[in-house]
């Protein structure tokens, strides 16, 4: 074998990916067609939730400072994000290209092996692992191969994985630009015609994204011309941009598919290789860093010979059904952005529940990815199964927080109560699961913690077992998400 896993594709999730396999001890390349990175940035901002597992791997302070915001949208309607309780903000002007530039940096301090000018042609796939092929003819061996090669996936295409979903109906243009003032313009901000927005960039540049009704997509080999989307620009919002200068253009329309099955044997997908669908609120990209944290821990364990192969299956049953939400939510929202007249009752229906404080809450969840629960066995907790929430604890002497006990890519037994029986029960785990003592802090406690005495972490932050509130004991979730003990 040349690697355990190879990671097809060296963008965010593939990169998130191969920082995580690291983190647990596998060998891994990450093969990308590009020579080098394109330094065009399709998306330009976290969630709240990718801000939590950056946070859990101790990323956010590479990015320097962040500019976060609590306002946010759906569909252009506006949300209040604080009213999520979370300790992060959703971060702005973040380009796609700063977010690969960290991600590429941490992995390969791990011992990542990234090789770029490297394009995958296909694969075949045996009982011992997959031999993995070049446009000039070299090939590479691996136990596991994850296609996270964007919404054209080889690895997908190669691999048989059904892609079924919804056609584009409407061409959108996305251009940076610069040489040009314009106030900044909300995504819900339409016309008679379309809909077009605006964001400023660092250096002095603006995104602007741009869309005709009734405009059909066109089959493109390339990028469209400025002096195209300038023209589309002028009939929806009545301005000329024509003199400004572009920095890249690119179209795209409202596509909406995900694939049947996230695993198909040794070979796996995750982030645009899985599902595509229109970008509304910078949702895709978000969404692919956290299918790369959810599957890196078991794919690690799997290989490592810790965990059966059977782990691997949980990937695609929490994922796809996250998937499948998302482009539930980014439908609707194409629906209240891109429609016409007929759309206008369901935006004032919208606009009306959105004066519902739990409304308000329920949709910001959505888009942050805070809603998230996975079916992890039975159980009463309110937290089994949800990402463990702004937590501040007192360890060994100092304060600190859930998130950073998670900065190792382990499990932890958060114990709660000092409760020496339960850390007994655990310690067969210690080599791959911490066992931590520590009390809840009165200025940073969660109301779902009240009466909880004991939490298991699993490596992405989800609560895998509580105490008291949850059926299974705890050698039966250990053995569950982190295979037989030792």
């Amino acid at each position: 074998m040349d690697a355990s896993v190879i990671v097809i594709g060296a963008g965010p999730a593939g990169l998130m990916l191969a920082g995580e396999l690291r983190l647990a001890g596998v060998d891994v390349i990450v093969l990308d067609r590009l020579g080098e990175r394109t330094g065009q940035s399709r998306a330009i901002g976290f969630t709240i939730r990718t801000m939590e597992v950056f946070d859990q791997r101790g990323l956010l302070p590479r990015f320097g400072e962040i500019q976060t915001s609590f306002a946010g949208h759906f569909g252009g309607l506006p949300l209040d994000l604080g009213l999520l309780g979370s300790a992060h903000g959703a971060a702005r002007n973040i380009p796609q290209t700063v977010t690969e530039a960290v991600l590429e940096s941490w992995a390969r301090q791990l011992g990542a092996d990234v090789r770029r000018g490297w394009e995958c042609t296909g694969f075949v796939e045996d009982a011992a692992g997959v031999t993995v092929t070049s446009l000039d003819g070299r090939a590479l061996r691996c136990r596991y191969l994850v296609g996270c090669d964007g919404g054209h996936s080889t690895v997908r295409r190669t691999g048989g994985f059904d892609f079924p979903g919804t056609p584009a109906t409407i061409e959108l243009f996305l251009a940076d630009i610069r040489g040009v003032e314009l106030e900044p313009r909300l995504a819900g901000a339409g016309t008679d015609t379309g809909m077009a927005m605006v964001a400023p960039l660092p250096g002095g540049v603006r995104r602007i994204i741009v869309g005709e009704r009734g405009t059909p997509p066109q089959r493109r080999t390339g990028p469209p011309e400025f002096s195209e989307v300038a023209d589309v620009w002028k009939r929806v919002v009545g301005s000329d941009i024509s003199m400004a200068e572009p920095v890249w253009v690119s179209a795209f329309g409202d596509a909406a598919r995900l694939v049947a099955q996230y695993r198909r044997g040794r070979v796996l997908l995750a982030g645009d290789a899985a599902h595509v669908h229109l970008p509304a609120g910078g949702q895709g990209m978000n969404t692919g860093i956290q299918d790369a944290v959810n599957l890196g821990w078991k794919l690690a364990a799997v290989v490592r010979g810790r965990a059966p192969e059977t782990l691997l299956d949980t990937y695609h049953d929490e994922r796809h059904e996250v998937g499948r939400a998302l482009l539930s939510n980014t439908r609707a929202q194409s629906t209240v952005l891109l429609g016409g007249e007929e759309a206008e009752p369901l935006r004032d229906v919208l606009g009306d529940l959105l004066a519902s404080t739990d409304a308000q809450r329920m949709l910001a969840a959505r888009v942050s990815g805070l809603d998230i629960t996975y079916d992890v066995g039975g159980g009463r907790h309110p937290l089994l199964g949800a990402r463990i929430p702004p937590l501040r604890l007192e360890h060994a002497g100092r304060s600190t927080d859930a998130g950073e006990l998670l900065r190792t890519g382990r499990g932890v037994l958060l114990d709660l109560a000092g409760n020496r029986i339960l850390r007994r029960r655990a310690r067969d785990w210690a080599d791959r699961v911490d066992i931590v003592t520590a009390t809840p802090r009165a200025d940073g406690t969660s109301g779902a913690l009240e009466d909880t005495t004991a939490l298991l972490l699993r490596p992405d932050g989800h609560v895998a077992w509580a105490a008291p509130g949850t059926d299974d004991d705890l050698r039966t979730a250990l053995n569950r998400w982190f295979g037989p003990s030792r």
